[in-house]
């Protein structure tokens, strides 16, 4: 067996403790995970984290940005195949499974956790803000080839659905009661039937 390069170790040493990291963040919660938990779990020392991502906040944002292609991918993809406003909002409020609803549960506890930090907070705006004017092109896409002329201009309705989203599953994490209805019926109001 070949013997790693020092850029391959790093390379894997990154890659595990992101892999860590998402599981402990939805195993636990951004706030419940522990630095050290994380990096046991990879099967390094919390220096280890300190030293790829800066800390538990770095790892998120990291883990956010690695995984961002892939949600797009997938949203283009079911978006790709509605045929109408009834599909597509489907798609918008209900293709969330049980791990993207835990993950957005941790999404909400990471904006609450970093507000008063300017720093994480500008990066997590940053990262929000590039993550939102993709889905804001991808939905205007989809929108302009169903014919749907949403109430509200196409940033705003991505910024009150995904505000909305976060909001619910806060919600459902401590309340288990379902909000997708909810979710549905806003975007009823949103996209008008034409």
């Amino acid at each position: 067996m070949a013997r790693l390069t020092r850029t391959e170790q790093q390379a894997r040493t990154h890659e595990h403790l992101l892999l860590a990291g998402r599981q402990v963040f939805l195993r636990r919660g951004f706030l419940g995970a522990a630095v050290e938990e994380i990096a046991a779990e990879a099967g390094y020392t919390r220096g280890a984290v300190y030293k790829h991502f800066g800390g538990k906040e770095g790892l998120w944002l990291a883990i956010v940005e690695a995984d961002a292609g892939t949600h797009l991918d997938g949203l283009r993809k079911a978006l790709g195949r509605t045929g109408d406003r009834d599909d597509l909002i489907a798609v918008l409020s209900g293709a969330a499974n049980e791990e993207a609803a835990k993950w957005t549960a941790v999404a909400a506890e990471v904006l609450a956790a970093t507000a008063q930090q300017p720093g994480i907070a500008a990066q997590v705006a940053a990262l929000q803000r590039r993550h939102d004017a993709q889905v804001v092109a991808l939905l205007t896409e989809q929108f302009e080839r169903l014919g749907l002329e949403p109430a509200l201009p196409v940033e705003q309705l991505v910024v009150a659905v995904g505000s909305l989203g976060i909001g619910l599953a806060l919600r459902q994490s401590v309340m288990r009661e379902a909000g997708q209805d909810v979710l549905t019926q806003v975007l009823r109001t949103m996209l008008p039937a034409t």
